[in-house]
């Protein structure tokens, strides 16, 4: 099956990581969601990406620097569009809650480290299958995970596939490899294909990059706007 998985939800059009956004997703038809997670000072994981707060709220500084009660005093939503003011930050608890029973495929990225055994905890008190990806850029933290799990899918972010980064994903049993759609070639997912991994691809920053990379032989990939990808997919009637 391909996935269209709707990156930090239907982020094209509502404001990153919220609700609104993964419901537009969902909306848009995409079957896949992806997020990310952080930690704040009080130890909740919540769904942020980047280091900082202040491209993409009223606040200033890191996501570790407050508490979850204080985050939510902020506004993550107008920054995109006054209709979106107010939107809260997500605990990853309630979007489990909330989505994780769908019939979606999951990419939940580590952000930060020492998350792991929390956010494992929340994946299995909430999953209904097994279609649940925990990826991240940093292999020491796909590693940490696999020594509290030996089933959980694991997918590393990398730009490239190598046999160097195919070999140490297979020493941890993972099961894909995400490289960047900007220098994916057809002889990487070859090789990848090979060794039995799953590949996924990320960074596909235009509509221009999603059509290029979307005869290649993946199975699936990170877009802001799932709806052009569904379109897409329709047209061609790739399942």
């Amino acid at each position: 099956m391909f996935v269209n998985y709707a990156h930090r939800g239907a982020s094209h059009y509502a404001p990153q990581n919220t609700r609104t956004s993964f419901l537009l997703g969902v909306e848009m038809q995409a079957n896949g969601i992806e997020l990310d997670l952080q930690k704040t000072k009080d130890g909740q994981i919540v769904i942020f990406h980047d280091e900082t707060i202040e491209q993409l709220s009223n606040g200033t500084g890191r996501i570790a620097d407050y508490t979850y009660e204080e985050l939510l005093k902020l506004d993550f939503g107008s920054w995109k569009d006054e209709k979106f003011a107010g939107e809260p930050i997500m605990l990853f608890e309630d979007f489990a809650k909330e989505f994780l029973p769908m019939d979606l495929t999951f990419a939940i990225e580590l952000k930060v480290g020492n998350i792991e055994k929390e956010t494992l905890a929340i994946i299995q008190r909430y999953k209904t299958h097994e279609n649940i990806y925990v990826s991240s850029f940093q292999y020491d933290y796909l590693k940490t995970m696999r020594a509290l799990d030996a089933d959980i899918k694991l997918s590393w972010l990398v730009y490239d596939i190598t046999e160097e980064n195919i070999q140490k994903l297979l020493e941890i049993g993972a099961s894909q490899i995400c490289p960047s759609a900007k220098h994916v070639t057809p002889e990487g997912i070859s090789q990848a294909r090979a060794a039995g991994l799953g590949v996924r691809l990320w960074d596909v920053t235009d509509e221009e990059i999603m059509k290029a990379v979307y005869p290649l032989d993946t199975d699936g990939m990170t877009v802001n706007f799932p709806d052009k990808l569904k379109a897409l997919t329709d047209r061609d009637g790739r399942v």
